[in-house]
């Protein structure tokens, strides 16, 4: 399998860090989906689509789909995505490939680094500062590793491939998702009910760029609330409750007993 574009999404903010993947993906075919409602800038990029916000804000699961479609037409068989503030290892295309080429009908997840701020980016510097996150599985480099179906909700979209076939298979991301949250853990469970393999791929390292981020993510708590409820509409249960008892510890929202999977909603005023 030798037809691989890298996807992304990027939006004003995130310039800078996708700037840096650019360079570090250069002599791929790149596919770059702006989701802000400005226009796109110019980018050193093969293909850039446009996906503004909808009404409840960026369609982060679209502008996925909309990605895989300009890949395939760009001749693509083996879809990487990665998020616009992550750079990959100088080996995550090569072990991507390779695990695509042994497990053809599986979603493939690399373990991913955050990087400190102010740290380099160059091969040498990654390779030095590689840390994988401890909350999933990060095999030995060259280790491909079946994720057992608890592992499912471990899957994050800031670093996965998978080929085109699988994709449309999926049928890739629900588009109902719009707004921060809730569409990644959708994704899972949509493989695993449709007995999709998913691999953790040991080497296919990538690195996220700092940025100031907030914990719980307070600004954007009523897409939570939002997509945590069409989320449990379909599965019933609520994703994303480290968040939510994060905000109810902080007298935000409360259980709503009335609610699909024993629900949330705001505190009232």
């Amino acid at each position: 399998m030798n037809e691989v574009a890298v996807v992304t999404l990027c939006s004003a903010p995130r310039l800078a860090h996708l700037r840096n993947q650019l360079r570090a993906t250069a002599g791929v075919p790149r596919v770059v989906v702006w989701i802000g409602d400005d226009e796109a800038p110019d980018l050193d990029a093969e293909c850039v689509v446009h996906v503004p916000p909808g009404a409840d804000g960026l369609r982060l699961a679209a502008a996925r789909n909309a990605g895989a479609r300009a890949a395939e037409a760009l001749g693509a068989r083996l879809l990487v995505f990665l998020d616009a503030d992550c750079v990959p290892g100088p080996e995550l295309i090569e072990r991507y490939r390779s695990a695509a080429a042994s497990h053809p009908m599986a979603v493939l997840c690399g373990p991913v680094t955050y990087l400190a701020a102010g740290a380099g980016l160059d091969p040498a510097s990654l390779r030095a500062a590689t840390a994988p996150h401890a909350a999933r599985p990060a095999p030995e480099p060259g280790v491909v590793q079946p994720a057992a179906p608890a592992d499912y909700p471990l899957f994050w979209s800031l670093s996965f491939a998978t080929a085109s076939d699988v994709w449309r298979q999926i049928g890739g991301f629900d588009e109902a998702y719009e707004g921060y949250g809730g569409e990644d853990t959708d994704f899972a469970f949509s493989l695993r009910a449709g007995g999709v393999p998913m691999m953790w791929v040991g080497g296919a390292d990538a690195y996220h760029q700092y940025h100031e981020t907030s914990s719980p993510p307070w600004q954007h708590l009523d897409d939570i609330l939002r997509n945590g409820a069409l989320f449990a509409r379909k599965w019933g249960e609520w994703p994303m409750t480290g968040w939510l008892e994060a905000f109810a510890a902080g007298g935000a929202i409360e259980r709503d007993a009335s609610a699909e999977g024993g629900g949330w909603r705001r505190v009232p005023v």
